[in-house]
This record gives structure tokens, sequence and C-alpha cells, in this order.
């Protein structure tokens, strides 16, 4: 319940405040939502298997956040920013598909 509403909290004063992401930050924020998206559904199925511990999500989700990021900074020193930004992405996007389809199979006892 707690989480719930700090998630509704936190996207209203998201709208009331519309806080503004410098250019410089912009090509990573999406990468980092997306890796931080990966960690939370990683952990909702780990609590679902009944693996789930905090100490492993909280390291799960900064490392992912940072990797992602450090991953898109290095594609942009070398020139291939978009590229390996798209890569990181798909990753990311299969790992979220995929813990999904288990937290599906959880829910409806597939």
């Amino acid at each position: 319940m707690i989480p719930l509403v700090a998630l509704l909290i936190g996207a209203l004063l998201g709208l009331l405040l519309q806080p503004t992401v410098p250019a410089v930050l912009a090509p990573y924020l999406p990468v980092a939502v997306v890796a931080a998206l990966d960690a939370i559904f990683g952990g909702v199925r780990a609590r679902l298997d009944g693996t789930f511990s905090e100490r492993v999500f909280l390291i799960s989700f900064v490392t992912n956040v940072i990797l992602a990021v450090f991953l898109v900074y290095l594609g942009d020193q070398i020139g291939v920013g978009s590229d390996l930004s798209t890569a990181v992405v798909v990753v990311l996007g299969i790992r979220i598909f995929t813990n999904l389809a288990s937290i599906r199979r959880h829910v409806f006892r597939v």
C-alpha cells in the first residue's frame, strides 16, 4: 500500500511541478528509466517466486541504471551513441517482457 501511495504522490508532484531535464542528461534518462523498470519487474517476479531479497533488489536497481547509462555514455564517446542506446533498450526490453510473462503465469496460475 505504501509504495502505491508513494507512486501516486510522485506522479502528482511530477505533473504539478513539471520538472525539466537538462539537455546534457536527456539522452540518458530514457535508458535509465527502462533499466529501473527492468529491476522493478524483476523484483515483482522474485517476490512471486518467493526469492525476493531487498538487498539484491536495491543492488540490481542501482547497477542496472548505472550500467545502462554508462553504456550509452560510452556509445556517445565512440560515436555510436544511438546504436548502443538502442541495443541497451532492446536487451532490457526483452528482460522486462520475460519477467512480465512470468508474472502473468503466477497471477493466472498457468
